[in-house]
């Protein structure tokens, strides 16, 4: 990066943080420390809401996947606004009523210590997990920039977040958030429009459209029904309904930026507005991946765009092998991109068999491409059994480094921190708040004042700042890291949603029948995504109706019905 793009990157972050920790200075109650003293306006509440959700690994990975796959994975979020209407209806006025610190505390009082202690825990799991994975994709484009190991710019980062985070709390992630969440929609659009500008003269926004459509780029809908395909219209609206419903009504990281709403109505507001804007802005990010990739069409990528990766290999007693391949890819490049010209020609004509007959050209050309980089990983593993071989989430950071202006650069640079920054400060914080919350002052130290429950929850965001950081360490292979989590997320979810449910909807439903349930159910779930029975975002489906069933059964088939302890929804 050039040193406009390195002052551009510094004085972006050391803004945002500076803005955080002076907004959140006096943060010495619980109420402050960990709701914000419930006094966030509607439009905070909805950009934390969606800064939250829409860490880096979104600006990183979807870009790439579209690259890869095409558009199929906007319709994981079709759910979205139905969930988003259910929370505001039930989740929302509940919390609020009980003056709640997190999510796990209702239930308890609904059922009892163990169930309120079991969900909690499935949560630090997932979230613990999850948010080491946050933490590694900001640390790819530091590793790229300056050609070091990932793990150095893992841990600058992650120490980086830590620190605002034990000091502001959630004061400072949600006012961090609101400032960061409006640069990423600027920088966002000067993308879209740098990315079309680039192309040739005489390849305009809706040919680039076409190009790629006819490379199956943008297979944005799919109404077929199939169990094993994670992206239909039909596993969006079912499974992504189930799954969202659980991480905003049921994940502490998101019922703790709408928590902090001054009112009802302020977080219903905030939550309905996410559900309206993210589906355009998550169509927006992978529409540019698919742009970047009809760019590629005419513009040779590079063979791997992992350069540290590379460059390791470019240093191997396997120079000879690398040097043919790097041959092989230069001739079918020049190849591919006389077909798109072909293809582009055939478009501009409207000749329908030519197009069909380019559209297959250059398909299988395409595939030709896909066989050169799958003879080079294979020669990458065997120079270091150990290389990360996935390149899709360095797709679109290679695209920004190379062509894009000055300026620019360091700008979608920073909002790529800045989201890793707002989702792991997030999660940090919720992940405290329940270890505080839901363990330490409910199990260990009941009676202590205020100021010492805010200095456990800083130690607390401190000690899961040190786990997470060890859980990114051991990131980089497990491929698209949006996906990633998103699997994560799948396999505890669907539980954890499926106690709520019971709790708000099945007031004959006690204690021990939800407990065993809940237990039976998880396990289940596992061994489903474990075997790959299904498509991962079944696995919330699923796991929410045995909790359900499994509690009715357990209760029915129970002597003595528990009574439950608080007043329930119908």
């Amino acid at each position: 990066m050039s040193n406009i793009d390195w002052a551009v990157l510094i004085i972006t972050l050391l803004s945002i943080v500076g803005y955080g920790v002076y907004k959140s200075k006096g943060s010495q109650s619980m109420d402050s420390y960990l709701l914000g003293n419930q006094s966030m306006p509607w439009y905070t509440v909805c950009l934390s809401v969606m800064a939250t959700q829409a860490s880096a690994i979104t600006f990183l990975s979807a870009p790439g996947l579209a690259y890869s796959s095409g558009m199929s994975f906007v319709q994981f979020y079709f759910g979205l606004p139905l969930a988003m209407i259910v929370l505001c209806i039930t989740f929302v006025p509940i919390f609020h009523r009980l003056k709640v610190y997190t999510a796990y505390e209702y239930l308890e009082q609904r059922f009892d210590l163990n169930t309120r202690a079991f969900t909690a825990f499935l949560f630090l799991i997932q979230r613990g997990l999850s948010t080491g994975i946050t933490i590694y994709a900001p640390s790819i484009i530091l590793s790229t920039i300056l050609n070091i190991d990932t793990t150095y710019t893992t841990l600058f980062i992650g120490s980086l977040v830590v620190f605002y985070t034990v000091y502001g709390g959630t004061k400072a992630v949600s006012y961090t958030q609101l400032l960061q969440m409006s640069i990423i929609f600027c920088g966002l659009f000067a993308a879209g429009i740098m990315v079309v500008h680039l192309l040739p003269g005489d390849v305009n926004f809706g040919k680039a459209v076409a190009i790629a459509g006819k490379m199956g780029r943008t297979n944005a809908i799919d109404f077929s029904f199939d169990w094993n395909n994670p992206y239909t219209v039909w596993s969006g609206l079912i499974g992504g309904f189930f799954l969202q419903l659980s991480y905003f009504g049921t994940d502490q990281s998101q019922v703790g930026r709408y928590l902090t709403g001054a009112s009802v109505s302020q977080s219903r507001l905030g939550l309905l507005m996410n559900g309206l804007v993210k589906i355009p802005m998550q169509f927006l990010i992978l529409l540019i991946g698919v742009l970047v990739f009809t760019f590629y069409q005419y513009n040779k990528a590079p063979l791997f765009f992992n350069s540290y990766e590379l460059n390791k290999l470019e240093k191997s007693p396997y120079q000879a092998e690398l040097k043919k391949i790097k041959a092989d890819y230069n001739q079918v490049f020049e190849h591919k991109k006389q077909e798109v010209i072909k293809l582009e020609q055939a478009l501009a004509s409207k000749n329908k068999t030519a197009i069909d007959e380019q559209r297959i050209a250059v398909k299988k050309a395409d595939e030709d491409t896909k066989l050169i980089r799958l003879d080079l990983t294979k020669l990458m593993l065997k120079n270091d059994e150990n290389a990360a071989v996935n390149d899709n989430n360095y797709i679109f950071l290679s695209f920004v480094t190379d062509y894009l202006p000055k300026g620019l650069i360091g700008l979608l640079i920073a909002i790529i921190f800045l989201a890793s920054m707002g989702s792991t400060a997030s999660a940090l914080n919720s992940l405290a708040s329940t270890s505080v919350i839901d363990i330490y002052k409910r199990l260990m130290n009941k009676g202590a004042s205020d100021q010492h429950y805010v200095k456990a929850s800083r130690w607390a965001t401190i000690l899961w700042g040190v786990v997470c950081l060890v859980m990114a360490l051991f990131t980089s292979k497990i491929g698209n890291l949006l996906e990633a989590v998103n699997i994560l997320g799948s396999f505890i979810y669907g539980t954890i949603l499926g106690v709520f449910v019971v709790a708000f909807y099945f007031k004959n439903v006690g204690a021990k029948a939800v407990f065993c349930a809940a237990i039976l159910a998880e396990i289940i779930v596992c061994i489903c995504g474990f075997m790959q029975v299904v498509a991962y975002l079944w696995l919330n489906v699923i796991g929410c109706l045995l909790v359900v069933i499994l509690s009715l059964i357990v209760q029915r088939f129970m002597r003595k019905k528990t009574v439950p302890k608080a007043e329930t929804v119908f």
